[in-house]
């Protein structure tokens, strides 16, 4: 009787263990990955001399002095403004690309259809600088330097394998005996689009349409290559703060605050629809 009562004893005490290993190693992993945000976040707050004093200073007086500076440096909301036309428009453009490729190679199905989406996605594997050249020369001869329209282009094309692959899996979960009803009914392809496609690929779209917005957000590459003070996005706002003289660590970090914090924002109200997106058909 004893030795049953220990052999159970040990056996809840087990799974009560793993627990508090699994809830530690949890939070000391969420700690790590918010240790570079909230130390940004610190600093942003600081005087420069407090941002690089010896030891770091954990308890100061908080003053907004970096963030003044930097909106009377730089015309801030020209850099906001760049950077939510870049990252809508280069989202809308991908969709109405990736849409139409994913329904045909989901319904309309070829022998290489696999091949093409392989070859699709291992151009995600190609450093971005390796078509630098190319692409720079190419908007350099179409006077779209330092324009916009460049950057739309640009986001939108990097962002389109993802994107077509996002909605591969999407739609390859929709009946096929839906859209061959609405053929017998005498749809036509746009009718079938429109009115079957669309409304039962919306959460798919709309999940696809957020993670792309937010790699577009973010996109830092491309825009200090292809894009100055006209159409710079807050990527090059963030950037300007490098000079000969050193880095300005508390002015720094007050931009990099001012430009992640909107898309952190919009991230935490969409990131339902961001992690639906993201693991979407990885379990059935």
């Amino acid at each position: 009787m004893n030795r049953t009562m220990g052999t159970t004893r040990r056996r809840s005490c087990r799974p009560l263990g793993m627990l508090a290993l699994r809830t530690t190693a949890a939070w000391g992993a969420a700690l790590l990955l918010f240790f570079p945000l909230g130390w940004l976040l610190l600093t942003a707050f600081k005087t420069e001399l407090q941002a690089i004093s010896v030891p770091p200073l954990l308890w100061f007086r908080p003053t907004l002095e970096s963030l003044y500076a930097v909106q009377e440096r730089s015309d801030y909301l020209l850099y906001a403004r760049n950077s939510v036309v870049t990252s809508v428009l280069s989202t809308l453009l991908g969709l109405a690309l990736a849409a139409p490729a994913a329904y045909a190679m989901v319904f309309f199905k070829v022998r290489h259809t696999r091949d093409i989406l392989m070859w699709m996605l291992s151009t995600k594997m190609m450093p971005a600088v390796g078509a630098l050249v190319p692409v720079y020369v190419l908007a350099q001869k179409s006077q779209l330097l330092d324009t916009q329209l460049v950057l739309i282009i640009v986001f939108a094309l990097s962002n389109l394998p993802i994107m077509v692959w996002m909605l591969y899996t999407h739609f390859k979960d929709i009946p096929h005996e839906i859209l061959e009803a609405a053929r017998m009914d005498g749809a036509t392809l746009w009718q079938e689009l429109r009115l079957v496609l669309l409304p039962l690929g919306m959460g798919a779209l709309a999940s696809t349409g957020l993670l792309c917005l937010v790699l577009s957000w973010n996109e830092a590459f491309w825009s200090l290559n292809l894009s100055a003070a006209k159409a710079g996005t807050l990527a090059t706002l963030i950037a300007s703060y490098s000079s000969p003289e050193g880095l300005f660590w508390a002015k720094l970090s007050a931009a990099s605050l001012m430009a992640i914090a909107p898309i952190v924002v919009f991230g935490w109200f969409s990131q339902k629809q961001l992690v639906q997106g993201l693991t979407f058909g990885a379990v059935k």
